[in-house]
């Protein structure tokens, strides 16, 4: 059925019945979520912390069987299927460990109703080492998103929003997008002074050529890295299947 599914658009959020899954422990990481080697720091240029952004991401989309979007205009395709949210319990109890990351303990990806992409970034900046002070947990992108609108002027910020026709992505950053009903048509060309929407945001691993490569939860029922077609300036594009109009610029030391 997935490989049909490869051509058909499906919501963010989505699976089969929901169960009720009672509060699970923490379980180890599954092998492919190995570190890289010490020596493979001397060829990514960003900092430590960013490096460990990146890497965590990468390990959780290993994790999920490296399912791939690929957004080019208006056109969305997914190439590879990866594990989905509910196909086991190892996988669903995975996004549980995302859930614990903002406080909500008995959440996991059998819950299909409830977008866990806010909660993987989290958990994300948690297992990265990011002091949460400098990204709050939050269950909803917004959330931490308004906290960094309303200091944007602030020179020393860890994060500084920035509009997608200002700023280039660069990896460890954060890309964001507007989600579900009333998405806008154009792309901004001011910040907002807040955000009040349903949001979607992911990370970015890689920049190469005309192409950015961006990892984020609850895509397409997994954690997916998505592939994006940059414009001939090296900006990130506006799409209709994913609306982006705002990039966090990661400046952490």
């Amino acid at each position: 059925m997935k490989t049909l599914l490869m051509v058909l658009f499906i919501t963010l959020t989505g699976c089969g019945s929901v169960p009720n899954v009672p509060e699970q422990p923490e379980v180890k990481l599954h092998k492919a979520q190995k570190t890289q080697p010490p020596s493979r720091l001397k060829s990514i240029p960003m900092n430590l912390l960013k490096y460990k952004i990146v890497e965590a991401a990468k390990r959780e989309w290993i994790y999920f069987g490296q399912q791939r979007v690929v957004i080019n205009g208006d056109e969305e395709s997914i190439p590879h299927v990866g594990v989905w949210e509910d196909d086991d319990y190892s996988h669903s109890d995975r996004i549980n460990q995302y859930w614990r990351a903002v406080g909500a303990y008995r959440l996991s990806g059998n819950d299909c109703k409830q977008p866990w992409s806010a909660a993987f970034i989290s958990w994300i900046m948690q297992s990265a080492g990011v002091p949460k002070y400098q990204l709050p947990p939050a269950t909803a992108h917004r959330s931490y998103l308004n906290h960094f609108l309303a200091n944007a002027h602030n020179p020393y910020a860890g994060w500084l929003p920035h509009t997608i026709n200002n700023y280039k992505p660069k990896p460890g950053d954060l890309i964001c997008a507007n989600r579900g009903q009333g998405k806008p048509t154009n792309v901004i060309k001011e910040l907002p002074d807040s955000l009040h929407s349903k949001l979607h945001c992911d990370i970015v691993v890689e920049t190469k050529d005309q192409t950015v490569q961006a990892i984020g939860g609850n895509v397409r029922n997994s954690v997916s890295k998505t592939i994006l077609t940059l414009s001939p300036r090296g900006y990130l594009q506006f799409t209709s299947p994913r609306p982006w109009f705002l990039i966090l610029e990661n400046r952490l030391e």
